[in-house]
């Protein structure tokens, strides 16, 4: 069994309120969700209005399909023209490491 996550620091564009940055993260965590049936949540800066910090775990029995996936998921968060990807921070382990 291979458990693979990623972890993006995001800018957000024209945001001016945690509403707003509400109705750019929710949509962007839903299509994640329904695109790749991953686990996916907002991680840190909650509090900041510009920034974001998104978590995308993932379990399968292989290492290929693993890496794939987390790959196309970064494509699609790297892709959104209303947010900046800062950095994306991957990892992968084996269940006997």
């Amino acid at each position: 069994m291979w458990i693979g996550w990623i972890e993006f620091d995001i800018l957000l564009g024209d945001v001016h309120s945690l509403k707003e940055k509400r109705s750019v993260v929710r949509p962007l965590l839903a299509e994640l969700r329904r695109r790749f049936d991953v686990s996916v949540a907002e991680v840190g800066d909650q509090s900041q209005y510009r920034r974001t910090q998104v978590g995308v775990g993932l379990v399968a029995a292989d290492r290929p399909h693993l890496v794939e996936v987390l790959a196309a998921v970064e494509r699609l968060v790297a892709g959104r023209p209303e947010i900046e990807l800062c950095s994306a921070r991957q990892r992968e382990l084996h269940s006997e490491d």
